[in-house]
């Protein structure tokens, strides 16, 4: 982890103008490859917006992953027919229920194209290939190339989509982040209720959990929002007075968004939400007549240091006026293009670079998209629409088989309890498999103790379900099992699991700000995971004392109770002002001499 991270959360950090050399050079080398084209490439950049870039090739096409790319599929024979359709199961398997075919591309790589003709039949044929498989298909966009033909040419861009026979839908986790008043509640309503804001906070009221929220307008807690997309990639929302239940059952693809405060007196439940509910893409909202103010460079920092992948969402375009809404935008990439962030911005301005942006995002971690939309006029909603269409899950079905091959680990998030239910415990599947009537143990508890219980049933974005699988987050009912010996931060596990718990552990942290020195004694709260606890800090190896940018090998102590916790987690602390990551090292077992010290 680049130490220099730190600027993004010390509060006198400076924008570096200078620091967007990087950028240039790469941009330069990308105006040789397309100088060398002679006037083609003229013509080409006439035609294509600045963002896009269209190279006149890909990369070449990859064993792995879900992309695959055809030059014609014009009338192929039963044989070839069948090979194909086994092709396209496969690629739909590497991307969890989602594969890009590109119509018209070689191997290789190269742009050929094909006639209107030819891409018509190609289509038929792909049309056909998805009924045999059991998925659809959605045409996300077609272009001109320059080949060396009189007739023109195009390729085609398609969304294959299944979900797969085990799962209900695919489902993404988007953390929204940003400052406070940037609007991020407001643009959760507006994409889950489908009806644009007044102005003056309609939009948000249903995704308030508490009343001082509605007083006050300031999000304080963690609240879950969903939105669906169907197999076309139409929008599935509560517009058409739809229940959770029917979204789930017409949507085949899922996003939750995890919606966190951005008030920094809530700072602690922002960290939660984001180590604990483990968001594939973090959204970092920031209003384009304040810009980047208060939490926003926090934010911002948080999910660089999770390595969570991140894009950004310019909102109240329509209170400003253009050069605001573009001075915002500098300033956005300023920052991203600093030495501590070295991301790449690409500002989408069209349904092309939407599109662009969702493959490149998910392809390589430095590119970050930036939409600049209202919730108010609903100027460029779609294109946000767009992008969370195509967004890929991370993840690949290896490591996700992985994960569900693995002991069953279940994180407690939340704690409810429900009249005529009992007990319910929300959170993440880490691993393993989970069904209605699993008999599981809990802890630690205040003692390092794990107790028994059974799932009684088991709830996904608001509807029943009956299995859980690694990664997916759900609500578990554990009937009449006493609420007071739960807290947040336990784990479920199988009871063959034999977990570590300890009170001291060894993690390898960075200093990011510190306004004195970190020292023995110095007590710092701790989030690693689900879990949230004060620890001591008992030795420092090498040295007596750390200042900003430092790096050390620290002991800590928790201070309450023992904590399950495992070697490698990634670990964040804070303390006021103070502020470090890192991961854990080294972990040292409960032993019963220590519980009785």
């Amino acid at each position: 982890m680049d130490t220099r991270v730190s600027e993004l959360f010390g509060t006198g950090s400076a924008f570096r103008p200078g620091a967007s050399g990087t950028h240039g050079t790469a941009g330069a080398a990308a105006k040789k490859s397309f100088l060398k084209n002679g006037k083609k490439s003229k013509s080409r950049s006439a035609r294509y917006p600045k963002p896009s870039n269209n190279p006149p090739y890909l990369p070449p096409e990859v064993e792995e992953g879900n992309i695959e790319y055809k030059l014609k599929l014009v009338n192929p024979t039963q044989y070839r027919f069948e090979h194909l359709a086994t092709q396209m199961k496969w690629r739909l398997q590497e991307g969890r229920g989602e594969a890009v075919y590109q119509i018209g591309v070689e191997d290789n790589g190269l742009l050929v194209g094909l006639t209107e003709v030819d891409m018509r039949a190609s289509l038929r044929t792909l049309h056909r290939m998805a009924e045999k498989v059991g998925a659809d298909i959605t045409v996300l966009r077609e272009r001109e190339v320059d080949y060396d033909s009189e007739e023109p040419r195009k390729i085609a861009e398609v969304l294959v989509r299944k979900v797969p026979d085990d799962q209900q839908f695919l489902d993404l986790r988007v953390a929204v982040l940003g400052n406070v008043d940037s609007g991020k509640s407001t643009l959760l309503g507006v994409l889950t209720q489908g009806e644009l804001d007044n102005g003056r906070g309609r939009a948000r009221l249903n995704l308030f959990r508490h009343l001082h929220e509605i007083q006050t307008g300031r999000t304080s807690s963690i609240s879950f929002e969903i939105l669906g997309f169907n197999s076309k990639g139409e929008v599935v929302n509560y517009s058409e007075s739809r229940t959770a239940e029917e979204i789930c059952e017409s949507a085949s693809k899922m996003i939750t968004f995890i919606d966190l405060a951005g008030h920094h007196k809530y700072l602690k439940t922002t960290i939660f939400g984001l180590t604990s509910y483990c968001p594939d893409f973090a959204m970092l909202v920031v209003s384009a007549n304040t810009g980047i103010v208060g939490t926003t460079r926090e934010h911002l920092g948080l999910a660089m240091a999770l390595k969570v992948p991140i894009f950004i969402v310019v909102s109240k375009v329509d209170l400003c006026t253009k050069a605001t809404v573009e001075r915002t935008v500098r300033q956005l990439e300023r920052i991203l293009k600093q030495p501590g962030c070295n991301k790449v911005p690409l500002v989408v301005g069209s349904t092309d670079d939407a599109v662009t942006a969702a493959q490149q995002f998910a392809q390589s971690p430095s590119v970050t998209p930036i939409f600049t939309l209202s919730s108010v006029s609903g100027e460029n909603l779609e294109l946000l629409k767009v992008f969370l269409n195509i967004l890929p899950p991370l993840s690949n079905s290896k490591e996700q088989e992985e994960l569900m091959q693995q002991l069953t680990e279940f994180q407690v998030d939340e704690i409810y309890t429900v009249p005529d239910v009992g007990t319910v415990v929300g959170g993440t599947l880490y691993s393993g498999i989970c069904r209605e009537g699993d008999q599981l143990v809990v802890g630690p508890t205040d003692d390092g103790l794990f107790r028994e219980l059974a799932v009684c049933s088991i709830q996904r974005n608001r509807s029943a379900c009956r299995v859980l699988r690694a990664g997916q987050a759900a609500t578990l009912a554990l009937g009449t099992f006493d609420r007071s010996l739960l807290r947040k931060g336990m784990v479920m596990v199988s009871p063959e699991m034999n977990p570590t718990i300890c009170w001291l552990f060894e993690a390898e942290i960075v200093l990011l700000f510190h306004a004195k020195t970190f020292h023995k004694g110095f007590q710092v709260t701790v989030h690693v995971g689900n879990v949230r606890q004060t620890a001591t800090v008992e030795a420092l190896q090498g040295t007596e004392e750390l200042r900003t940018g430092e790096k050390a090998v620290v002991r800590f102590r928790f201070i309450k109770h023992p904590e399950y916790l495992k070697v490698g987690a990634k670990l964040l602390f804070r303390h006021g002002v103070t502020k470090g990551i890192g991961h854990v090292t080294k972990l040292q077992p409960l032993s019963q001499y220590e519980h009785h010290s």
